[in-house]
């Protein structure tokens, strides 16, 4: 399905690139410590904030920037170069700005949406532009972010919704004013106490709401995981109740819609960020083999062939990355939602995820066991780089949607399991 972007973004070119270059040195500068900590740094979000980066994609006439994906791209592989875990939080919230700026008028009237919920959106975007910062609550445990397969409910109440569950790898848990939440209706959940765990049975009606942070959210600081570990991503447990206008679209099951139709905001949007991670790798890198001395070599380890080809595969292989970054977000902002845009948004986030690790990988065997001791920048690189093909949709996922596409099916109809 092709759409016209005739919605909300106003397509002129932002130097994102520039606007991220002018905070990335002070984020780099706590990168070390928030990774320590477990936390994203509340410093890193001011910067971001004051740089005008929340606002990214909302539209000028709602007090944003009103950039493109393209931007985005250009601003998140800088800023994953000094901090991955501040790039991906950050990341996102601009997901979920994106969609909400990007999905076109006509296209969501045309899947049921009222015309309040225009009035609603415009709402969350200009408090965005305004540096409201917004998480995104859509994985749980056993589910992973997979939608058909959320536990979280929500049903009708008064005239809200009451919304209970627990989400896991919330970015940014501790610092939301808003929380972008993935819920199914409880008259369709399978049968459990909604703690997170699935068993696997096919969704019912997923919908998405915009709970804002306040009683009945609770952040459970429990993030303690191999990489990312400054993006905060902790637990969060709702048991809230929002109004009628929380819900985005206005229109309850609209959630896998989306996902299937734009995929860029659930997908691409990660693959700049590891390339920035893999391009970090590989500075650090290059830092370090520029420094070391080796036994018997005048020029240290830059004298060893094996390393040096080791990092010209690197310098290739990240080239390539930003090249396909590129061209998925050139299409991503021509025309979002066609079949060509929709096979370039899976193969940035597959190219991106195997990049970024082997990139890593292949550096830190150059650089030997000195750059593996905790507190080395290449160390944390390594294990930041490592989550890349985890995040969703993960590389597997990633590879079988391209594999369907190639051999004929449908990769959305066909797969055996839903990918969402």
């Amino acid at each position: 399905m092709s759409v016209e972007l005739d919605g909300l973004v106003d397509g002129a070119r932002v130097d994102g690139a520039g606007l991220a270059r002018g905070v990335v040195a002070a984020i780099a500068a706590r990168a070390g410590e928030a990774d320590r900590l477990g936390e994203l740094p509340a410093a890193d979000l001011d910067d971001l904030r004051a740089a005008g980066l929340l606002g990214l994609l909302v539209p000028r006439r709602l007090g944003g920037l009103g950039g493109t994906f393209a931007d985005w791209a250009d601003a998140a592989r800088v800023l994953a170069e000094g901090s991955g875990s501040t790039a991906l939080a950050l990341n996102m919230h601009t997901s979920v700005v994106g969609a909400l700026a990007g999905t076109p008028d006509e296209l969501a009237r045309a899947m049921g949406a009222p015309e309040s919920y225009f009035a609603a959106r415009d709402r969350v975007l200009a408090q965005a532009a305004a540096g409201s910062f917004v998480a995104v609550a859509m994985s749980e445990r056993g589910a992973g972010s997979r939608l058909s397969a959320l536990r979280t409910s929500y049903r009708p109440e008064g005239d809200g919704y009451r919304i209970t569950g627990l989400k896991s790898f919330c970015s940014g848990a501790s610092h939301a004013d808003l929380y972008f939440v993935a819920a199914r209706a409880a008259d369709e959940a399978t049968a459990g106490d909604a703690t997170g765990e699935s068993d696997g049975q096919p969704a019912g009606k997923v919908s998405h709401f915009l709970v804002p942070a306040g009683a009945g959210v609770t952040v459970e600081p429990n993030w303690d995981t191999l990489g990312m570990r400054g993006t905060g991503s902790h637990d969060l447990r709702l048991d809230v109740r929002v109004p009628a206008d929380a819900l985005i679209g206005g229109l309850e099951g609209l959630s896998l819609l989306i996902a299937q139709i734009m995929p860029q905001w659930l997908v691409a949007s990660y693959a700049a960020v590891y390339a920035g991670v893999g391009r970090a790798a590989f500075n650090a890198g290059v830092e370090h083999a520029r420094g070391r001395a080796a036994p018997g070599l005048p020029n240290g380890l830059v004298g060893l062939p094996a390393v040096r080809a080791r990092f010209g595969r690197a310098d290739a292989a990240l080239a390539a990355l930003d090249l396909v970054v590129d061209e998925c977000a050139r299409r991503v902002d021509a025309d979002p939602g066609s079949p060509a845009a929709n096979s370039w948004v899976w193969r940035a986030k597959l190219l991106a995820g195997q990049t970024a690790q082997d990139v890593a990988t292949s550096v830190v065997e150059a650089c030997g066991t000195a750059v593996t001791r905790r507190g080395h920048p290449l160390e944390r690189l390594y294990r930041d780089a490592r989550c890349g093909s985890l995040q969703p949709a993960t590389s597997d996922v990633c590879a079988d949607w391209l594999g369907l596409a190639a051999l004929g099916g449908d990769p959305d109809a066909d797969a055996d399991v839903p990918r969402w």
